[in-house]
């Protein structure tokens, strides 16, 4: 005898089977990755893709679901690698303390995060242009600061050996471990960003976004959904900023930069600031430009500093044709795809 669902109550598909087989075939493909990519690729372009897709994602994070563009986040990112090596091991004994890698990265996460957070309570008060002033500034302060302080960032020079601790026996700072570590790290932060923004402080922090005068008429606190935004934000660009100390084994002021600041505003924008996929898209586009551009210039006789000018011509294209980024360029084009079918045969018009 056939059993009948309940009047009103559906059957719920089991998450699992909502992925996508486009997702399946991705993750397949990233998990093979080290049995067909040599160690450049698997170290320097995508282990760097990864980690550069982590800190972009923090701002996507804070610009996407918030509407808040901030310019702190490599700045947090870079006081988390610092915070790993002054708190760690390093070849600057005379500074670092040499504490254990358990005590190291969740002191390095928390002290990168309520840096961030204390610079959020004053940003949140701010709007538009006001709020990438602040961040800016604060930034632009604190790469001053590290090059100037040498008795605990060790000014200029920085610190260098700082490496990854060897954990069940492998070694985390060889090409293929690395590799899947960053990977990794950027599925956990990336499932923390889309299961934040479908709970009810992710879905409260959009309405605040939309229409912060209504969410506050209803009883919201609108500041304090915005300060722990930059909380959140803040734990995944340390992240970020951990891994990528350990990838160049080494932390300057110049991870601080100005130009690595835009670089993750570049690297969201252009990705696509409204789904968590974009920066990771955004970011191999930009490491894959970094990284073979220069050798596409020398051939043509350009100096090699013209990178940059490539990136941002890039970056005014994709803006200029996709506010929304590259996403946005192939939302259109399936959406334009879509309509020239037809809707009852499923062909495409003048078949």
């Amino acid at each position: 005898m056939a059993v009948t669902e309940a009047p009103g109550r559906q059957l719920q598909t089991p998450w699992i089977e909502r992925i996508p087989a486009a997702w399946w075939a991705l993750g397949f493909l990233l998990l093979a990755m080290p049995a067909f990519a040599n160690n450049f690729w698997l170290f320097q372009v995508f282990g760097w893709t990864f980690i550069l897709g982590i800190i972009a994602l923090s701002l996507m994070f804070l610009a996407g679901y918030g509407g808040m563009v901030s310019l702190l986040q490599m700045t947090v990112a870079a006081l988390g690698g610092y915070m790993v090596a002054i708190l760690g091991t390093s070849g600057v004994e005379q500074i670092s303390l040499g504490l254990p890698w358990w005590l190291t990265i969740p002191l390095a996460i928390v002290i990168a995060a309520v840096f961030g957070t204390l610079v959020g309570a004053l940003a949140v008060r701010t709007e538009g242009i006001y709020t990438i002033m602040i961040t800016l500034a604060i930034a632009s302060a604190f790469f001053y600061f590290a090059r100037q302080n040498y008795g605990i960032f060790n000014g200029y020079t920085g610190f260098n050996l700082v490496v990854p601790p060897q954990l069940f026996g492998v070694d985390w700072r060889q090409p293929t471990a690395f590799y899947y570590l960053t990977l990794g790290c950027a599925v956990i932060c990336y499932a923390a960003v889309v299961y934040v923004s479908r709970s009810p402080f992710g879905l409260a922090l959009q309405g605040v976004r939309d229409n912060p005068r209504r969410m506050a008429a209803l009883g919201f606190n609108v500041t304090a959904h915005r300060i722990a935004a930059y909380t959140l934000a803040s734990v995944i660009a340390a992240v970020g900023g951990i891994l990528l100390v350990w990838q160049n084994a080494q932390i300057s002021p110049g991870t601080a930069g100005i130009p690595a600041v835009i670089d993750i505003l570049v690297i969201a924008v252009v990705g696509g600031i409204r789904r968590p996929i974009g920066p990771f898209i955004g970011a191999l586009i930009y490491v894959l430009l970094r990284t073979f551009s220069p050798d596409v210039l020398s051939a043509f006789g350009l100096s090699n500093e013209r990178f940059k000018l490539l990136i941002g011509l890039g970056f005014l294209a994709v803006v200029f044709f996709s506010p929304d980024g590259v996403l946005g360029l192939w939302e259109r084009w399936k959406a334009r795809r879509g309509r020239r079918r037809d809707p009852l045969t499923g062909k495409e018009a003048g078949q």
